[in-house]
């Protein structure tokens, strides 16, 4: 759906669910007006000003990149099934640019990759030397699992606080 934004030596990648359908019309991560993320990397200090979602490429000068787990359909979670997730795909990038932090955007996507039951936070598995994370997702539909004191505390490491 959106091409992925990726690099070299990032301190984090932001890994999605799938894109929503506003996201997916306008060829912008994180677009719907509801949805935290652009708020989020801004509150939490990863990024000097808030990012229109326009500006995703930019994410890269601040060392974060951007992915989804579902590359071939865009909308809700609810709307996925276990056999668009692309998990393969997901590792091979991650072993290629070997970010330090790969954060899933919500738990479903984090599910989907680890295939078991998951918490916030850190998870016991890694790839290669990048350490997986998952915070609540910045979705306006998932507002009664929010809590920015989870992207806080990614944010703390990801500066090296």
């Amino acid at each position: 759906m959106l091409s992925d934004v990726l690099a070299n030596e990032l301190d984090l990648v932001v890994c999605g669910t799938a894109v929503g359908n506003q996201s997916a019309a306008l060829q912008q991560y994180y677009a719907k007006r509801g949805n935290k993320f652009w708020r989020t990397l801004y509150d939490i200090g990863l990024t000097p000003r808030i990012l229109a979602p326009a500006e995703y490429a930019e994410l890269v000068n601040y060392k974060i990149g951007l992915t989804d787990l579902v590359k071939t359909k865009s909308g809700m979670d609810s709307g996925l099934e276990s056999g668009d997730f692309g998990s393969k795909d997901l590792v091979e990038k991650m072993r290629r640019y070997q970010p330090k932090y790969l954060c899933f955007n919500g738990k479903r996507a984090g599910q989907e990759f680890l295939q078991r039951k998951v918490e916030y936070g850190f998870q016991a598995e890694q790839i290669g030397e990048t350490r997986i994370f998952i915070a609540p997702s910045t979705s306006g539909a998932a507002n009664k699992w929010w809590d920015i004191e989870m992207w806080a505390a990614l944010a703390a490491l990801c500066k090296g606080n």
